[in-house]
């Protein structure tokens, strides 16, 4: 059986691995994509018809905020960084998301 599309993986979990690459430092909109990929070793791609929505969307929560800063190519980016409320945001999310896959795993080893 092929592994689900890598939007299929995503839905209802992006929000968390942008705050989470948040958490390591701030990061422009293409960055955020590129780090989720690598440290997924490649099997997660964010398109940009995801990534900015999600962007705006934890904007808006005032879990991340957001400012033009140039990149090391000496471009104008606007960069995303997580909030104080978003660090706390993150957290819940991570707990959610773990007592989610351990359920999920129970009735994986036990059905």
């Amino acid at each position: 059986m092929p592994p689900a599309p890598a939007q299929e993986v995503l839905r209802g979990t992006l929000d968390l691995l942008i705050l989470r690459t948040l958490a390591l430092a701030p990061e422009h909109g293409w960055g955020i994509a590129q780090r989720i990929e690598l440290q997924s070793n490649e099997a997660l791609q964010i398109g940009q018809g995801s990534l900015y929505p999600a962007l705006q969307r934890l904007e808006n929560k005032g879990w991340i905020d957001s400012g033009w800063e140039t990149t090391d190519q000496n471009r104008r980016a606007k960069y995303y960084r997580l909030t104080a409320t978003g660090r706390r945001a993150l957290q819940a999310e991570t707990d959610s998301w773990r007592r989610y896959v351990h359920a999920v795993e129970l009735i994986l080893t036990n059905g």
